[in-house]
């Protein structure tokens, strides 16, 4: 009898298990942000920003602060007056003044790849010789996502190449904020000791483990 009821109540539970639904698989991750761009405009034979353009990429920076990373490319163009070869490299004269202004304004320089077109790729269509405004220009396109450095997957890692550093910028000193961090790091009050070795890595100019990135994976320009 003992025997009938065990069978019984293993056939039960293996109906129960195949009438359970199975398991949903985790949501896939949400697609990247569409592309944004931007165009700045300049005078005829001229790669010096006016007002308006440096308006634009003040936007144009913050909108990339607001993705939190991305890809970078300012392609430069010209209208078709002059010689090709001249207009291939005021093109990229153009481009790079681009991106010297973006870095400024906070967006990293190694996210920011520069193309120039030269007359190549007219916004409007005109003849040979033509001072086309339109044409005169630098695209920024902002798509998808910059990999952000593995070391910010750990935040002990993190704190200890932080501490490994700073031990050799300051070897005979320990009644300082940056060893009561490096302690902090040591009994896993990451956040606090991170904090303080980071700002202390800036102010002496000494690079950080991730060139380009602060805590936790931010992009970031070093003010010097």
């Amino acid at each position: 009898m003992l025997k009938k009821l065990l069978v019984a109540g293993i056939a039960a539970l293996l109906l129960g298990a195949c009438d359970s639904p199975p398991p949903q698989a985790a949501p896939p991750p949400p697609p990247p942000p569409p592309p944004t761009s931007f165009m700045v405009f300049f005078d005829w034979d001229r790669s010096n920003l006016s007002a308006q353009a440096v308006s634009t990429i003040q936007q144009a920076a913050q909108a990339y602060k607001t993705r939190g990373s991305a890809r970078v490319t300012a392609t430069g163009h010209t209208d078709t007056s002059g010689p090709e070869a001249y207009n291939m490299a005021l093109s990229l004269r153009r481009a790079n003044t681009v991106k010297d202004a973006l870095v400024q304004n906070g967006v990293p320089a190694q996210s920011i790849s520069v193309i120039g077109r030269g007359e190549a790729s007219p916004l409007v269509a005109t003849g040979d010789g033509v001072r086309e405004p339109q044409n005169r220009r630098v695209e920024i396109v902002m798509d998808g996502q910059v990999a952000v450095p593995a070391i910010f997957r750990d935040p002990a890692a993190y704190c200890k190449a932080l501490s490994d550093k700073w031990r050799q910028f300051r070897t005979a000193r320990t009644d300082t904020p940056e060893a009561a961090a490096i302690a902090q790091c040591e009994s896993g009050r990451y956040a606090e000791g991170i904090e303080t070795l980071e700002k202390a890595h800036i102010d002496n100019k000494l690079p950080l483990p991730a060139p380009g990135y602060r805590w936790p994976g931010q992009p970031y320009t070093a003010p010097y």
